[in-house]
């Protein structure tokens, strides 16, 4: 063609000496055009390099076939195989994922959030950062009718749909292999007090004791802000406690990969000085040759492809909220 103009259904048109509504049915596959017709209207398309204009067709049926996934961090194993699996899905569904990276910062999150909605996606899946404590871009988003599906990280809010690890049944599992083992006194190294998932895990924690008849002991609970730094200094009260732990829980396996470094420096001797379970069951512990005492897997795979299974039914249903879904998913201790 000619200055690299698109060709035009009416191109086609004239070229096979039929009309411009003939050549848009028999590119449809619209039952009334014969399939000679059809053939003969798809070799010509073919050969005169034809390209649907995407936009008129986004315009007719009202959507855009993208979706927007935000994730805290897409280098987090955990993150990777989500996205691999909600891309899975789209592609069934011949969409496109836009993918955008909170990196934990709220306002970065926000802005995302706004040019999703600029790019008129038709829905989002989002996994919250740790940081957001305003969720009043969900009214922003209702107004506009894009459904957002909530995944891992999730509100605490009763009228969204979300999915997400119950982090329960993973920590009874840990304190009792913990016991199980001889160990009484377990220490907690948890996440920020703000985040929610921080606040499930240190109930969670604090039930399995009970459950164990263990009593509590707050000096043995110490947050951290997930930093290199943070954790180290969280490692560094519970090692200088006069009555120190001998099992530790912790937020993730991210965290404890410092606290693992941390306490070699201090000449701690892992599973025989002190033993570690935590959260996220991360593929990195099979390279290790003395690799912590358990991880706890949330799944996600499982959590990535409910949370896009609920957002498209929610697409093509052209539903926000009505009946939002909370789905579940039992964490599972996996001992190395």
């Amino acid at each position: 063609m000619a200055g690299n103009k698109p060709t035009t259904i009416k191109e086609i048109a004239r070229k096979l000496k039929i009309s411009p509504s003939t050549v848009s049915r028999a590119l449809n596959d619209h039952p009334s055009i014969g399939l000679v017709t059809t053939m003969r209207v798809k070799k010509m398309a073919e050969e005169m390099a034809y390209e649907p204009n995407q936009t008129a067709i986004f315009f007719k049926q009202r959507k855009t076939f993208t979706i927007g996934v935000i994730l805290p961090k897409l280098s987090e194993p955990f993150f990777s195989e989500a996205i691999s699996v909600i891309e899975n899905v789209a592609e069934d569904k011949k969409y496109t994922v836009l993918l955008g990276q909170s990196l934990d910062d709220e306002n970065r999150e926000l802005n995302i959030i706004q040019t999703f909605k600029k790019h008129r996606v038709d829905g989002i899946l989002i996994s919250m950062s740790k940081n957001t404590g305003d969720t009043d871009f969900l009214e922003i988003l209702s107004k506009t009718e894009i459904p957002i599906v909530f995944f891992d990280c999730v509100p605490d809010l009763a009228n969204v749909h979300k999915v997400y690890s119950d982090l329960a049944s993973g920590m009874i599992e840990a304190i009792e292999a913990f016991v199980d083992r001889g160990h009484r006194k377990i220490a907690l190294i948890n996440g920020p007090e703000s985040l929610l998932a921080s606040k499930e895990r240190a109930e969670a924690f604090q039930n399995a004791l009970e459950k164990n008849g263990i009593g509590a002991d707050s000096s043995y609970v110490v947050n951290t802000d997930l930093t290199e730094q943070g954790n180290e200094e969280a490692m560094d009260k519970i090692c200088s406690l006069a009555d120190r732990p001998s099992a530790v829980v912790s937020f993730n396996d991210f965290v404890t990969l410092d606290l693992i470094r941390y306490a070699k420096q201090r000449g701690i001797v892992l599973n025989q000085d002190m033993f570690f379970i935590s959260y996220a069951n991360y593929p990195l512990w099979k390279y290790m040759d003395n690799p912590p005492m358990g991880s706890i897997e949330q799944y996600p795979e499982k959590q990535a492809q409910k949370a896009a299974e609920i957002l498209f039914d929610c697409i093509d249903k052209k539903e926000y909220t009505t009946n939002p879904q909370d789905v579940v998913f039992p964490s599972k201790l996996v001992l190395k």
